[in-house]
């Protein structure tokens, strides 16, 4: 049996029925540089509790799963080494090890499901990495949302990923991709992407009842909700195309593969962008959280 390890917060957000939104931590871990990935991270969850919600912040500790962290925990998963970045594949091996490890996508949705919270927000879902029909590089976050019931509120996929193939994959699987407020899908740092979304809606309302329409169908999996950066936020896709392009011909170079593709180039990004690429994620993180309190909020409302 595993035992989940509440923060205080979490612990009676639960016990009152509030609404709750579940938060990875391998932005905190492998996103950024400490001491700014605990201001991000402490930032974010203020915006879930200033937009009527509770944030619950998801990581393996010393081989216990957490959901919700307290300060101190918080600090010190900021400034750990050696941290692993645990998706399905390894979330339970970690945990039976004694291990401590940062959530991603994948590993998040498990856990939130797990713990009964039914609304994620990140930055960017995993996909089809460029080149996969060769080197089959396909995240697991896709699948995940293909069977757990969580809605996750994203910036689309990362705009250093075969959107087009992303978009397929999501369609075979039955994903349901829903663009919030436009008809193209978005494309993480910039606001649209030449891909039409399959669905839109334009409101938190409308995202929660379909949430919980799947749920009274039986179906299987969760949603993609794709919020677009602001607009004052954004790097223009125009922009993004070159600099991309070279990250990714840098990884081929140096033979990077699997886990270590994504902070490989979301690194040479940042790096040829000077740190706008960082800005702009830390917006559309904060824009997330906002977006996914509102549907955590009215789902809550839909069951008192």
């Amino acid at each position: 049996m595993i035992d989940i390890q509440y923060s205080a917060e979490v612990r009676a957000a639960k016990d009152a029925g509030h609404p709750i939104v579940a938060l990875e931590s391998t932005i905190i871990t492998h996103g950024m540089p400490y001491p700014q990935n605990i201001e991000v991270a402490a930032q974010v969850e203020q915006d879930i509790r200033d937009a009527g919600a509770i944030p619950a912040t998801i990581a393996v500790l010393n081989g216990k799963l957490h959901v919700g962290l307290e300060s101190d925990q918080l600090q010190a998963l900021g400034q750990a080494k050696g941290v692993a970045k645990l998706s399905r594949a390894d979330m339970a091996a970690c945990i039976a090890t004694g291990g401590t490890g940062a959530t991603t996508v994948a590993a998040t949705m498990i856990a939130a499901n797990f713990a009964g919270i039914e609304v994620f927000a990140t930055g960017g879902i995993g996909g089809v990495h460029q080149g996969a029909e060769t080197s089959f590089d396909i995240s697991a976050d896709l699948h995940e949302l293909a069977q757990t019931p969580v809605s996750v509120v994203a910036a689309g996929a990362k705009a250093i990923l075969d959107l087009a193939k992303t978009l397929e994959v999501l369609e075979t699987l039955g994903v349901p991709v829903i663009a919030h407020g436009q008809d193209e899908f978005p494309a993480f740092w910039s606001a649209k992407s030449p891909y039409a979304a399959p669905l839109r809606m334009d409101d938190a309302e409308d995202i929660a009842k379909a949430h919980a329409t799947r749920r009274a169908l039986g179906l299987p999996g969760g949603q993609l909700i794709a919020n677009p950066i602001p607009a004052a936020d954004q790097i223009p896709a125009e922009e993004l195309a070159p600099i991309i392009a070279s990250a990714q011909a840098d990884a081929n170079t140096h033979r990077i593969t699997g886990k270590g593709v994504t902070p490989y180039l979301l690194q040479r990004i940042y790096e040829q962008t000077e740190g706008r690429s960082l800005t702009a994620n830390i917006a559309l993180v904060r824009n997330n959280a906002k977006l996914a309190a509102g549907i955590a909020r009215a789902l809550t409302e839909r069951s008192e």
